[in-house]
């Protein structure tokens, strides 16, 4: 996992949430998910702040972030989808809304537009099955999301 660089990222925030649970024990994972709720992803300079107030050596803070799939090291853009690409969604055609996504926004799957507006990714397990193929996009689960579907929803999504 590789870490952006940030052009001068603002550590008011992480300031903020450090000062919020300073003294807490265990506090490393709700610090962690916090911060990248408030930047969206975990900036390295961001990392190095919560090392150096918490104590920590930077590299024991970096392989908890690297370990948990929850957690980001770079940007990604305001819009989030997600195409399964499991056994049932695959079988189901899932392969071509995965083709669909790639061509329509011209970005592969694990990246992000360079207008950081979507950001995408094939999973492969969303445990909804018997609705493939799934997609989920922004958090809201889009059943029997064909390739056609999925045109019709990025077409929405970037008027």
């Amino acid at each position: 996992m590789e870490m952006t660089a940030s052009p001068s990222v603002n550590l008011s925030q992480v300031d903020s949430i450090l000062q919020q649970r300073k003294g807490e024990m265990g506090a490393v994972i709700p610090i962690l998910q916090e911060t990248q709720e408030a930047y969206g992803y975990l900036p390295r300079e961001v990392i190095e702040r919560i090392a150096d107030t918490m104590g920590l050596p930077f590299s024991q803070l970096y392989g908890v972030a690297t370990f948990y799939s929850q957690f980001y090291l770079s940007r990604r853009g305001k819009n989030i989808i997600k195409v399964c690409d499991g056994t049932a969604c695959h079988v189901r055609g899932a392969v071509r809304t995965v083709d669909t996504v790639h061509k329509d926004l011209g970005v592969s799957p694990g990246g992000t537009t360079d207008d950081y507006n979507f950001t995408f990714e094939v999973v492969y397990c969303l445990g909804a099955c018997a609705l493939a193929p799934v997609a989920v996009v922004n958090g809201q689960v889009k059943a029997r999301c064909t390739a056609e579907r999925m045109r019709q929803t990025l077409k929405e999504m970037t008027k």
